[in-house]
């Protein structure tokens, strides 16, 4: 699928050079009276290289479709990150830098999307929301509820994010694990 470069975003495959690549980090840059460009970290996703890259702003990139299969996460032995296929009950290991920022919401028992390019696994695809426990935060302040500042809290698989003040230790909170950001308390 043919997409603009003004449209990549973060965790997109992208084909560059014929190679699927997967974009780490993307900034639109203006520099004064120039033209715009967007410039990207990219991941050989066959290689395991990242390297800069510099497109126009008006150059097409060829966006590629990743399968996805249902597993369910296992566990970690320090260097991978093991998967199984319920049905099949074929299992696959990725790294904590094929994971990047996915790997620290990972949780035992965790049903999740496993990207697969031409047969092989190589990333995987968070769910839009996780209800997860708040194990440590600081204790509610009297007439905090007015403010608007936000506290650091733990969940229970150890991320820390910023929480409103009203929220207390063993509360079942609902977040986006994408943007890490707390989206409401789970009734």
């Amino acid at each position: 699928m043919a997409v603009s470069a003004n449209d990549i975003r973060k965790g997109w495959v992208i084909l560059f050079e014929g190679t699927p690549c997967k974009v780490m980090e993307f900034r639109h840059h203006t520099p004064g009276n120039l033209r715009a460009m967007v410039q990207t970290r990219l991941r050989n996703l066959l290689t395991g290289n990242s390297f800069e890259h510099r497109f126009r702003s008006n150059d097409t990139l060829d966006k590629v479709t990743l399968e996805q299969h249902k597993m369910e996460y296992l566990y970690s032995d320090g260097t991978h990150h093991h998967f199984m296929n319920a049905e099949t009950y074929e299992q696959v290991a990725l790294s904590e830098e094929e994971l990047g920022d996915a790997a620290q919401w990972l949780m035992p028992n965790l049903k999740i999307e496993v990207e697969f390019y031409d047969g092989t696994p190589i990333g995987v695809s968070l769910p839009s929301s996780m209800e997860l426990t708040v194990t440590e935060t600081e204790p509610v302040m009297k007439g905090a509820t007015a403010s608007n500042s936000n506290k650091p809290a733990t969940l229970e698989n150890g991320v820390t994010l910023y929480v409103p003040p009203f929220v207390v230790v063993g509360e079942k909170i609902r977040v986006n694990p994408a943007e890490a950001r707390y989206m409401e308390r789970v009734k």
